[in-house]
């Protein structure tokens, strides 16, 4: 891979990692709610999934997933009433105090599987693999299992730096949003923000 295509994945990696989606808002909520240590789990999670979808799109799922429209909408439902449930989990937590665990736990594997219902995460799987591993310069590429080794690790890591920031920011706001009702309005902004991101999954 040359210089000026390694520059340009680092571009596109940090401006689709660090843009909001719905593994930053849960990043942000866990943390917010939970600390920064329970949210850690989520954080790891989703750079292993997302390695697990590059790979496997870089083998020819993401074309089969293309060419099967009912792989497509299963994929779309299943991502969109996960979001719609974890909304509604979100939006029962009111005070730092009353703060379930329980309810807002989202485990590693349910971490991991969420990349697979998670349409951005598709996106970002499919343009990495058309644009940088079976492409180089427009033309077929002669090496697409060196080109995955190589976009492989900078997903992970663009995957677990975007989280983690976003989780670090949620942890810091736990002082303020103790106060008062202020982490009932921030859930419910966050439990928008994922019911937005269900609506649009449906429109891609």
């Amino acid at each position: 891979m040359s210089a000026s295509e390694l520059a340009a994945l680092l571009l596109f990696a940090t401006a689709m990692t660090f843009s909001p989606g719905p593994n930053t808002t849960l990043s942000t909520a866990l943390a917010a709610n939970l600390g920064l240590r329970r949210a850690m789990r989520f954080c790891l999670a989703v750079p292993t999934g997302w390695s697990v979808l590059t790979l496997a799109c870089g083998l020819g799922l993401g074309a089969l997933v293309l060419e099967v429209p009912v792989l497509r909408w299963g994929i779309k439902a299943v991502g969109v009433g996960y979001l719609g449930w974890l909304a509604f989990r979100l939006l029962r937590q009111t005070t730092l105090a009353t703060a379930d665990g329980r309810s807002l736990q989202v485990t590693f594997l349910q971490g991991v599987g969420l990349q697979f219902v998670n349409i951005k995460a598709w996106m970002l799987a499919l343009t990495v693999t058309a644009g940088w591993v079976v492409n180089a310069g427009g033309a077929p590429a002669p090496n697409p299992g060196e080109r995955l080794a190589v976009v492989v690790p900078v997903m992970v890591f663009f995957a677990f730096s975007s989280n983690f920031t976003y989780a670090l920011a949620g942890s810091m706001l736990r002082g303020w949003l103790a106060q008062g009702r202020r982490l009932a309005w921030f859930n419910r902004g966050l439990a928008c923000v994922l019911a937005l991101t269900g609506a649009w999954m449906l429109t891609v």
